[in-house]
């Protein structure tokens, strides 16, 4: 450092020079970021589906919650092996008890009082003739009750296999194809009804 007095009289006074600095510390090395589930340490969990926390959190994990167990083979064939044994008792029962003959079965009430065969008519008899093996017949009676026959076999079948994959069975069914089945119907009726049509009714 340079003293002031040793400085001639009109010479400039150099300046001070400035004061060593100190080096600095060396930082501390970060703590290596602890395992979960280490002595003292919470372990983090995710948040709820809601993306919160929660107000009932009290810091411990959170599961998702476990799926539903598997239905057995048994109880997935339940519904269509029960609704197949309905139909085949029905079948049945009309196979046994012929409808050709007055007195089984109740008469169609449009046909009694109008003289209208509606689209059922002459079904039991279709029906009858369909179990006893005569296809000529059940197509003479109601030839839409055959139809709706094979229709019925098919959504059996489908509906069984898929219960045997574990396979929920849903039928959406669109407005369009009810407006359609209507329509058919309709059709069906008024031609069984016409003279030209004779050969649908029963």
């Amino acid at each position: 450092m340079t003293d002031a007095s040793s400085t001639r009289p009109g010479e400039p006074v150099p300046p001070a020079e400035p004061a060593p600095q100190e080096a600095p510390a060396p930082e501390a090395p970060e703590a290596a970021p602890k395992a979960p589930g280490a002595a003292g340490e919470r372990p983090v969990t995710a948040p709820h589906a809601h993306g919160s926390w929660g107000p009932g959190w009290t810091g411990g994990p959170v599961t998702a919650p476990a799926p539903p167990p598997a239905r057995s083979l048994a109880r997935r064939l339940l519904a269509p092996a029960a609704t197949l044994a309905g139909v085949a008792a029905a079948f049945a029962y009309v196979g046994t008890v012929d409808p050709n003959e007055p007195g089984h079965y109740p008469v169609c009430p449009l046909l009694r009082f109008t003289g209208i065969y509606c689209p059922g008519c002459g079904g039991l008899r279709s029906a009858h003739a369909f179990v006893h093996g005569d296809l000529p017949a059940a197509l003479g009676a109601n030839a839409l009750a055959v139809i709706g026959y094979g229709l019925f076999g098919v959504l059996m079948v489908i509906w069984l296999n898929r219960a045997i994959r574990g396979v929920p069975m849903r039928l959406a069914v669109s407005p369009v194809l009810w407006w359609g089945i209507g329509a058919v119907l309709a059709l069906f009726t008024l031609v069984r009804n016409l003279p030209f049509g004779s050969a649908l009714a029963p």
